[in-house]
């Protein structure tokens, strides 16, 4: 041994394990799909469609060859993918704001049935465009369909838009709406039955006595004008009950400004309402609780959508509750249907009378 200690260094290194030198090497780097195949010992269909996830490559062999492909430092050429499938990857989510052009995404039924929407997505592979539209005329929708950038196209809500969604919909298979369905219409919707639970929710304050009722709400959107329906036919042939029509828009910068503003209007002479949306029905709550009407001792309230907060307000809020996780799950399902080319039917869920404290 010299002076220095090389030959000890020297020494360590040559007796140094076969398994530590070749764990130390950097491995090979695979260039494309071919040379993944060959070091798997299969087809590059079958690494291709392991890579891409598919359930017909067995879990097994799936699971060895995305093990090689981390090892190796693999990924999978994505823009080469789609553009042999014709496929985007991407699927629009699209808010029409027509007769509700102050509305924000912020608006927490929006932020709560995206979030499911974008839950479902995710899972099925899919990214997320997301636009905020104020229409300014008939081809706001042609123009996002056929932009080429989408695979498909989710509308949150038809507002005073059905007759262009429909225009639309006869020609573009891969479109699926949040909205109400009609007898006649060729768009494919997913929602609930607002009219029956605009009576669930009317029928909830006959029940506890109320008779001199309002309901609030925007009615030029066929859901609201659905719910608002469906409390008619609960008063049909009553004609001790009086019902007063309010048009409470949904937009979030005015809201409590106008609410208060309607309840003035409305006087004393009130011992029921019936709020088109969650939203609206809490800021009911806030402008009677700061005027002493105290819910539901002087004035019984019922929401609609059961959101989140609809527990976090005091009292609690009676609401009719939409499954939106469902309703969420069965957008995606159908849009999934109509890409690959198959038509898919309405989807209509029975919304159901959640009792809390307010009614």
């Amino acid at each position: 041994m010299n002076e220095s200690g090389d030959a000890d260094v020297q020494a360590v290194a040559d007796t140094a394990p076969d398994d530590a030198r070749d764990s130390a090497a950097p491995r090979q780097r695979i260039r494309n799909i071919i040379e993944l195949a060959q070091l798997a010992g299969v087809s590059p269909g079958t690494v291709s469609r392991a890579l891409a996830g598919k359930s017909l490559v067995n879990a097994q062999t799936r699971d060895r060859i995305q093990a090689l492909a981390r090892e190796h430092g693999f990924r999978l050429n994505q823009m080469a993918s789609r553009l042999r499938t014709q496929r985007t990857g991407v699927i629009g989510v699209v808010f029409p704001l027509g007769h509700e052009s102050r509305q924000h995404i912020s608006d927490p039924f929006f932020m709560t049935l995206f979030g499911y929407l974008a839950d479902a997505l995710t899972e099925s592979g899919h990214d997320i465009m997301l636009s905020r539209v104020i229409p300014g005329d008939t081809e706001w929708l042609d123009r996002i369909v056929t932009s080429g950038m989408l695979d498909g196209a989710l509308v949150i809500g038809q507002s005073d838009q059905r007759a262009v969604i429909d225009a639309v919909a006869e020609r573009y298979l891969p479109l699926v709406v949040w909205g109400s369905h009609e007898a006649g219409q060729v768009q494919c919707t997913v929602g609930s039955d607002n009219r029956l639970g605009g009576r669930l929710a009317a029928q909830r304050l006959l029940a506890t006595g109320r008779t001199r009722l309002a309901f609030l709400g925007e009615t030029r959107g066929p859901e609201i004008a659905d719910r608002l329906a469906g409390v008619r036919d609960a008063i049909a042939g009553r004609s001790d009950v009086r019902l007063r029509e309010v048009p409470t828009p949904l937009s979030s910068e005015a809201l409590g400004e106008q609410v208060a503003e309607q309840l003035a209007t409305l006087g004393d002479d009130l011992d029921g309402i019936v709020a088109a949306s969650d939203v609206i029905a809490m800021m009911v709550l806030r402008v009677l609780h700061e005027r002493g009407a105290r819910v539901p001792e002087k004035i019984a309230l019922v929401g609609f959508d059961d959101l989140p907060i609809a527990t976090s307000t005091v009292p609690q809020l009676t609401t009719v509750r939409q499954d939106l996780a469902r309703g969420a799950k069965a957008m995606v399902n159908a849009l999934m249907q109509r890409i690959a080319g198959h038509a898919a039917p309405p989807v209509i869920m029975r919304p159901e009378l959640i009792v809390r404290e307010s009614a």
